[in-house]
């Protein structure tokens, strides 16, 4: 049934309003409470979301959402990631929001089923220029917007998705409201009102999936700067809902449907500032939904024992919680319309990764969308649950292979690749940046970004580690 009784309800700890509970950790951590593995890693992830941003520079839904909103008027002086603007703070952060997520190549929180740095970095960028912080105080803001966003994802337990909600778009905008309401100078009470605001704001359906439409880019800027917002007016004594998470129509009752059974608010604020959710959040190796990041690992295990002519039939396993988003509906995903709907089909990115042993961003493009080879494995994929296995802590995937002689081939990646349990080293987000990066600057920038970004946590000014990503 779908009533707040069937959330489950923290009883262990107080019973203070979770708004508050979460304002005060935002408004709390320390510096010296973080430890430096957990700072470091946040630059390499900030690094990371500004590499992409970059990238997507070179498509054309950069420069057309650009000219929509120069179109609306105005300019200001918060910088925007490699393109020939700086703008007003939640213009800014519009932009900024959109080109970290217009590759779908950025971090996810694996448990929480979200995007954070795409959220919350340009959040953070905006609240930092218009209030001058220090690098010391942006990433440590910035970790207060992490920390929140992937803690108010996990409880939903994937229930967001189930029902069509993006949890990108549903949650980020509070772990923004935290980060941006730190550096904003909000007090308990201002914070919390501004998470009550938010939750008006709270948007994102998963429609997109249908036809590759853009709606997805979007939701990680919309929560920046509809958090901006939230936070400006709350500062100024506006009046938000008191219970924001658990009320009747609080974000879990109403966004969570005919699942909101799976809700579980136990210890929402367990460990914090102590368990570091930024070490169980993944740097994608592919530019692809995260869900499918297993079964293309186990094609390309597969690939050298099964040449693409000889192959009979594949047969994928991922986690039955994730078919509506990578495997349904069928017609659609073995035929996709344009890259975006590539990034989503476990059809065509099984049968890029065994034609050409690599999966970046050339290979969801033309040529390649109408690769008669591809498309011709496409047809023979089928899939099936992945029982057993970790998920939501790990996307898991598998692939069998049948060759047309009746031999067959199998492989299992219980954990992607990425995942807690086999993270992506910090010289390995470095290579993935610095190969993003080089589609729009040349070896000494690429190398004086990566340098400014890396040292955020000593800058005088954090606007001056996101500078030298501007292209204007």
């Amino acid at each position: 049934m779908n009533k707040q009784s069937d959330i489950r309800i923290e009883t262990a700890e107080t019973q203070a309003p979770i708004a508050g509970r979460l304002a005060d950790f935002a408004l709390g951590l320390t510096h010296d409470a973080v430890p430096a593995q957990v700072r470091t890693r946040a630059a390499h992830h900030m690094l990371d979301a500004a590499g992409i941003a970059l990238a997507s520079t070179r498509y054309d839904f950069a420069h057309k959402t650009l000219a929509g909103m120069r179109a609306l008027g105005g300019t200001g002086d918060v910088p925007v990631f490699g393109l020939p603007a700086r703008m007003s703070p939640r213009d800014a952060a519009t932009m900024n929001g959109f080109l970290c997520h217009g590759l779908d190549y950025d971090d996810t929180h694996i448990a929480g089923i979200v995007h954070p740095t795409a959220s919350v970095m340009p959040a953070v960028l905006s609240a930092s220029a218009m209030t001058g912080a220090s690098g010391r105080e942006a990433i440590t803001a910035y970790l207060v917007g992490i920390e929140t966003a992937t803690r108010i994802g996990i409880c939903a337990r994937s229930a967001f998705h189930q029902v069509g909600f993006h949890p990108t778009g549903m949650v980020g905008i509070f772990g923004c409201v935290l980060a941006a309401g730190r550096l904003m100078d909000l007090d308990k009470t201002q914070l919390s009102q501004a998470q009550g605001l938010a939750l008006s704001m709270a948007a994102g359906s998963m429609e997109f999936l249908e036809d590759g439409a853009w709606n997805k880019r979007f939701h990680p800027g919309w929560a920046a700067s509809s958090a901006l917002t939230a936070c400006a007016l709350a500062r100024e004594g506006f009046i938000g809902a008191t219970a924001p998470y658990d009320g009747r129509f609080g974000l879990f009752n109403i966004f969570g449907g005919k699942f909101t059974d799976w809700v579980d608010l136990t210890g929402i604020t367990a460990g914090v500032g102590s368990t570091w959710e930024l070490l169980q959040t993944a740097i994608k190796p592919y530019p692809a939904c995260h869900f499918t990041h297993g079964v293309i690992d186990a094609a390309m295990a597969l690939r050298e024992s099964c040449p693409a002519d000889q192959i009979e039939k594949i047969e994928i396993r991922v986690p039955e919680q994730v078919h509506g988003t990578i495997c349904d509906p069928v017609a659609n995903k073995r035929r996709p319309a344009n890259d975006y709907d590539a990034k989503f089909s476990v059809q065509y990115l099984v049968g890029t990764a065994l034609v050409h042993g690599r999966l970046g961003l050339a290979e969801l493009e033309a040529p390649y969308l109408t690769d008669p080879a591809t498309l011709t494995l496409a047809d023979i994929t089928e899939c099936q649950s992945y029982s057993g296995g970790p998920f939501p802590a790990a996307y898991s995937g598998a692939v069998k292979i049948t060759l047309k002689d009746g031999t067959t081939h199998e492989h299992d990646e219980p954990v992607n690749r990425g995942a807690a349990d086999r993270p992506l080293a910090n010289a390995e987000i470095v290579e993935k940046y610095r190969a993003n990066a080089a589609l729009w600057a040349g070896p000494d920038r690429v190398a004086a970004m990566e340098s400014a970004m890396l040292a955020i946590d000593n800058a005088q000014a954090a606007v001056t580690a996101f500078d030298p990503f501007c292209g204007g």
